[in-house]
This record gives structure tokens, sequence and C-alpha cells, in this order.
């Protein structure tokens, strides 16, 4: 078995429908320039709201990957 060495990077997902959509956007985002990425950890859950609802999820999310 090969050893490998990871990285991680930190992003902040928003999303208007949940937080699933929340993370699938953040990972979504770092696919676009993050190769070889592994797996994923949800750090910290908020919301905003506005007029008394819920108007934002937004999901801190740690992205691991392995370093070339």
């Amino acid at each position: 078995m090969m050893a490998h060495v990871y990285k991680k990077i930190e992003l902040v997902g928003t999303s208007k429908v949940s937080i699933q959509d929340a993370i699938e956007q953040a990972v979504a985002k770092a696919a676009q320039t993050v190769k070889n990425m592994r797996w994923f950890e949800v750090v910290e859950t908020r919301g905003e709201i506005e007029d008394g609802k819920v108007a934002y999820w937004q999901v801190t999310v740690k992205i691991g990957f392995t370093v070339e």
C-alpha cells in the first residue's frame, strides 16, 4: 500500500435550499481547481435569518486532497 500525504483547504458553501446543497456547492467549486480530492468534513453549520425565517445556510467544510 502506498502512503499518501494530504493537504486540507477550508471553504464556506452557501445555499438558500439546504445544508446538503451548501456542501455540494463548496465541493463543486473546489473541484474546478483542486485535483485529487478525497474527503470532506463539516466543521460548522450556521445560517442567516431574514424576517424570522431561514434565508441562507452556510456550511464550513474542510476538503482533503492528496499531494502529488
